[in-house]
């Protein structure tokens, strides 16, 4: 961050809570949240949060008290007081991007093929043979009746923190990928 570029952040594992307060630091310190998406972690699979600089003059002014106020910051010293509304907002913001990230169309697609490493394993370790095959189909199919529950959970989840970002007063707006997304207010999607 100290260079003042777009920072990719890749943790091999975390919490939401944990990526947040990541997030609010970094806000505290110039920085704002731009967008997740999943590519991170070891194996792929993992999320990738990207804070970029924010360019507003509250933010340079916030950053500078902060450098001043924490100068060992990026050393392990001291940080900022977490502010739990902030991060609370930014838990939504974030939460809301993961969940608007794929259509319904590509949920099932994913969901279909995520489904047969799963399958495929259970069938083979309790039979073999045509008999492993069946099963494993049998446990695909059950997995992929449980997609209306996940659509069901990933709607509440939208809805749910479209609703608490609306009534703090960010912005929906669509970005360069089609994607809906909130932005602060008076804010704007950040490049």
């Amino acid at each position: 961050m100290a260079s003042g570029k777009p920072v990719e952040v890749k943790p091999a594992m975390s919490t939401m809570k944990n990526l947040t307060r990541l997030v609010f630091t970094a806000q505290q310190f110039g920085y704002e949240y731009a967008d997740i998406w999943q590519g991170g972690g070891p194996q792929g699979n993992g999320l990738v949060i990207l804070i970029v600089p924010d360019p507003s003059p509250q933010s340079r002014a916030r950053a500078a008290q902060n450098w001043a106020q924490y100068p060992n910051a990026s050393d392990g010293g001291a940080l900022p007081p977490l502010v739990p509304e902030a991060v609370e907002l930014l838990k939504a913001r974030i939460t809301f991007d993961i969940t608007a990230m794929y259509t319904n169309k590509q949920l099932i697609l994913l969901s279909g093929f995520a489904a047969v490493p799963l399958a495929v394993p259970i069938g083979f370790a309790l039979s073999a043979g045509t008999t492993a095959i069946v099963l494993a189909g049998t446990v695909w199919a059950a997995l992929m009746a449980l997609l209306p529950v996940g659509f069901a959970v990933n709607r509440h989840y939208r809805t749910k923190y479209a609703a608490l970002l609306l009534a703090a007063g960010y912005t929906p707006m669509t970005d360069q990928n089609g994607r809906l997304r909130y932005v602060p207010p008076g804010g704007r999607l950040p490049r």
